[in-house]
């Protein structure tokens, strides 16, 4: 059974380790809480787990939970810093962006490596709005997992070659334009 100096202990832990992730994200930018790779989304997963941890303990380790979060926000600092500094490091850290639909045509080879169905794609088709194929441009499937649905309304029918930039299979995309 809890009685009040535990209840207390525990509102103690969360309100220690509340103000430390509010001072880490603030030394460690937005990119503390982004899934911009799956880097990024494995220390945020695991910093809500030191969080989790600590606060619902019996005996909250506050001076241990500090250490962790103290720990996983250096890590991912640290793989930030040298991540730019070192771009192989970068291209062997991070999946690269994967272009699985190209208008109505759906990129069997692509869609497979992203471990997709065609299920899961037509579930995030609907997810975004998009209609009708002629509203798509491309489908693309991110670093994080996410899908991005680029897709229009108007006569406009490109994409700045630049957002396909690093995207495998991006090639296909210009090349479809060329053919039409």
């Amino acid at each position: 059974m809890t009685g009040w100096p535990q209840v207390a202990l525990i509102a103690l832990s969360a309100t220690g380790m509340y103000i430390t992730v509010i001072l880490l994200t603030r030394l460690a930018g937005v990119r503390s809480f982004s899934k911009m790779s799956g880097f990024d989304f494995a220390v945020t997963v695991a910093i809500g787990s030191v969080l989790a941890s600590v606060i619902m303990s019996k005996d909250p380790p506050l001076a241990s939970g500090i250490a962790a979060l103290v720990s996983l926000f250096g890590l991912q600092i640290g793989m930030a810093v040298l991540r730019s500094r070192f771009p192989g490091l970068q291209t062997m850290a991070d999946n690269k962006p994967r272009l699985i639909m190209i208008g109505g045509e759906v990129q069997h080879d692509q869609l497979k490596k992203a471990k997709m169905t065609e299920s899961d794609l037509w579930g995030k088709l609907r997810e975004s709005n998009a209609f009708q194929f002629s509203q798509v441009l491309a489908v693309i499937a991110e670093t994080t997992g996410d899908v991005c649905v680029l897709h229009t309304d108007g006569e406009d029918r490109r994409i700045e070659p630049e957002l396909l930039k690093d995207v495998i299979g991006g090639e296909r995309y210009a090349r479809s334009l060329a053919r039409t």
